[in-house]
């Protein structure tokens, strides 16, 4: 990621604000016009509206005229539509083939008209088909006016809002925000593509289930050999062949995948450029606040978490004497065990850096996750009414794009160990699954058992992953490479060589490096604490949920912490500062080095010195702000390490003044400060 695209943003708004209107205008229009508006993304396209007039880049009341305008008029023109063409919509395209899409807007309609109009406003799904509906229910001009204005402004208020508030309380969090957001970002899309991945492949295989079963029957009877078999999978007599023959052909499909992946993997003998591309991606959005939870999520695929859901559903078949599945079951965990483990140590490639042992393609977690969720789903679907059998399939994805993301954005594996479990998990639970479809026709009640899978799955993983977070973040905490300087060579020039700023695309966050520390931190903290200064811990959610008690005196509210290379501080220690609103900072980072000295390594620090000042926005938020300012918060840190060799010097490249200072050895070794 560039660090200079948000500034260029920032230019072109202040360089042209009338043609940033215009763009607010065009998404609202084309997120309100008929069938495009089922493809236009408002909210995630409006939300940078929301941050940039919120960070006061833009007029406020003139954004939000342009996202109410365009929505009004684009709502006016699907109502003139539908008002024109009226019912003969359903004789063109897309709905003509999809006529579903006007009917959810019709049966909304028809309950009240009023209140549809702005209902809709809200809803993604229908909200482009609604206005058409009025349109075509001749809807009376007087009455659908002002209630499309109202739903117009009110939507466009509403949008705009999140951005808005963020980028009031932008500053404050943007050292972390900035790539929280992109994990954000990247788990809905993940969550986005598994959701459509089950529901459209579902509907697909459903939408074309006879037809595929009248071509295999047609295939077996020209093959008397072959066909003596498929025509028993694939006999339209069974009740149970429409989805035999969707398991059979998913497994001949995702089988030919999963072995020419296998294939492409092994043979490559190392990880592939797109392994490499995420896992740099990943390591590059890695920040404090997505850390617990995405550990947390990376634990649902562990064996304390699968396995009592596993016990309890295979305890309830037994006890309920369904001998066959209860077979299947295990023979659906225990294979896909063995054949994952077996891969795993079998298949040689080079692990992702953070990994010492224990992980290797496919990864087991995923593989596990698949085939213990996915082949319940095959146990419990047929069970349900017809439309509901697809839950269990949406379940078992969103699970498995969860535990996937998770493990990826840990570094604990490269993208085709995760895509490599998912197909193998697949293709075990479809052979499996058929197998099982052939056998067993009895239905049973599967509502107890649903409960105790699910149940006893959420019960372990609230056990769980709480006390496997420190584990799994200290088992793959990202490792700079480091270099070694002798101690001397530090002081008096390598120093120079050190990051002179935060590398952020976001030019307010490029704070200033302007504090080195080499040695253990223990002495400085406490030359510190006896000039004034406290250690603050590193603020979680627990503490930044805080930032919304605008009744917590200022001074004890949190100070959110920040990242550098995906790194929190290592240490953040505050004290008032010279006015009743501000109070002075110094975060410290371990350096991508270290200093040597007569053999001896020692750690190497770099930190900033802040000035920050208290605001409140919306008064919902309290924070404190980071100012460009920095001399005051500098100055006072030098005063209290004067016990302590220091010196300080101007970077090259920052222009700007940077304390070293050394925890090593006494006073009086080295240089004296200067201002």
């Amino acid at each position: 990621m560039s660090p200079t695209w948000f500034d260029s943003l920032l230019a072109w708004v202040g360089a042209h604000p009338h043609a940033a209107g215009a763009v607010i205008f065009a998404v609202a229009f084309c997120d309100a016009l008929i069938v495009l508006g089922a493809v236009v993304p408002a909210l995630p396209l409006l939300l940078p509206v929301g941050i940039l007039v919120g960070m006061g880049e833009m007029s406020g009341p003139s954004a939000l005229a342009c996202a109410a305008l365009g929505a009004f008029l684009g709502d006016g023109l699907s109502f003139f539509v539908g008002r024109r063409w009226g019912r003969h919509l359903y004789d063109y395209w897309p709905f003509s083939k999809y006529p579903q899409l006007l009917h959810r807007g019709e049966a909304r309609f028809r309950r009240n008209s009023v209140k549809s109009v702005i209902v809709a406003r809200y809803l993604g799904p229908i909200r482009p088909f609604v206005p058409a509906v009025a349109g075509m229910s001749r809807m009376p001009l007087k009455k659908y006016l002002p209630t499309s204005a109202f739903a117009a402004l009110s939507w466009a208020a509403l949008f705009l809002a999140p951005g808005w508030i963020l980028g009031q309380a932008y500053d404050a969090v943007a050292a972390v925000a900035g790539r929280l957001a992109l994990v954000l970002g990247l788990l809905a899309l993940v969550l986005a593509l598994a959701w459509i991945a089950v529901l459209f492949t579902y509907r697909w295989f459903a939408a074309h289930a006879d037809a595929l079963l009248a071509r295999a029957l047609r295939w077996s009877h020209a093959h008397p050999v072959l066909g003596l078999y498929s025509e028993a999978l694939f006999d339209p007599k069974r009740r149970e062949s429409v989805s035999l023959a969707l398991l059979a052909v998913l497994l001949l499909a995702v089988g030919w995948a999963r072995f020419a992946f296998a294939a492409l993997v092994i043979g490559h003998g190392e990880p592939l450029s797109i392994d490499l591309a995420v896992h740099r991606l990943m390591q590059g959005v890695r920040n404090p606040l997505a850390d617990q939870p995405l550990a947390a999520l990376a634990s649902l695929g562990d064996a304390q978490v699968l396995a009592p859901a596993a016990l309890a559903a295979l305890g309830y078949l037994l006890w309920r004497r369904r001998w066959m599945a209860a077979a299947h079951w295990v023979a659906a965990l225990a294979f896909g065990l063995a054949l994952t483990a077996w891969l795993g140590a079998v298949v040689d490639i080079p692990k992702p850096p953070a990994v010492v042992g224990g992980f290797g393609f496919p990864s087991i977690a995923v593989t596990m996750a698949t085939i213990a969720f996915g082949f319940f789903a095959v146990l419990i679907a047929r069970e349900l009414p017809g439309r509901n059998r697809i839950w269990p399939y949406m379940a078992a994805g969103l699970v498995v794009a969860l535990i996937g993301f998770a493990r990826l954005y840990l570094g604990a594996h490269w993208l085709s160990d995760v895509v490599g479990g998912i197909l193998l998990g697949v293709v075990w639970l479809l052979a499996l699954g058929v197998a099982y479809r052939r056998r067993v026709n009895r239905s049973f009640w599967m509502a107890p058992l649903a409960w105790l899978f699910y149940g006893a799955f959420g019960i372990a993983a609230l056990w769980h992953a709480p006390r496997s977070v420190g584990t799994a973040l200290a088992r793959f905490e990202a490792q700079p490479a480091t270099e070694s300087y002798a101690i001397d060579g530090w002081w008096n020039k390598d120093w120079q060589r050190l990051p002179a700023r935060r590398n952020e695309f976001d030019n307010e966050q490029r704070w200033p490096l302007d504090v080195q520390v080499a040695g253990p931190l223990a002495p400085l903290q406490a030359r510190l604490e006896s000039a004034g200064w406290h250690v603050q811990a590193q603020a979680g959610w627990e503490e930044a949920l805080q930032l919304l008690n605008i009744t917590t005196p200022a001074e004890q509210q949190p100070v959110l912490p920040a990242t550098l290379d995906t790194r929190a501080e290592s240490l953040l220690m505050l004290r008032p500062g010279a006015n009743p609103d501000e109070m002075y900072a110094l975060r410290l980072w371990p350096a991508p080095a270290s200093v040597r000295e007569a053999g001896r390594e020692q750690p190497l620090w770099i930190g900033s010195a802040q000035v920050l000042r208290h605001r409140q926005a919306f008064n919902l938020v309290d924070m404190w702000l980071p100012l460009s300012e920095a001399d005051a918060a500098l100055a006072a840190v030098t005063v209290a390490v004067s016990g302590l060799p220091n010196g300080i010097a101007i970077h090259p490249d920052s222009k700007l003044p940077v304390l070293r200072v050394r925890t090593d050895t006494p006073a009086g070794s080295g240089d004296r400060p200067t201002l």
